[in-house]
């Protein structure tokens, strides 16, 4: 599955939105501007990864990546 940061940015808001909390209470509890988190949920693709990691950290969203499997033989 590939994630644009748009979508990534729209799981953000809404999970925000679900658990009551508000751009500035996210901002302050991850250590991130009110500026980036705005950022981050408008979908911006320059926004800083660790940034974001730690963003959807404090929400409590999970990313989970699978490398690729290695070709059989060779």
């Amino acid at each position: 599955m590939s994630l644009t940061p748009e979508q990534l940015g729209k799981i953000a808001r809404k999970t925000r939105q679900q658990i009551g909390v508000t751009q500035s209470d996210l901002a302050l509890t991850s250590g991130t501007g009110l500026r980036f988190i705005g950022d981050l949920e408008n979908g911006k693709p320059t926004c800083q990864m660790g940034k974001v990691l730690t963003v959807l950290q404090t929400l409590g969203i999970r990313i989970e990546l699978v490398p690729p499997r290695a070709p059989r033989g060779g």
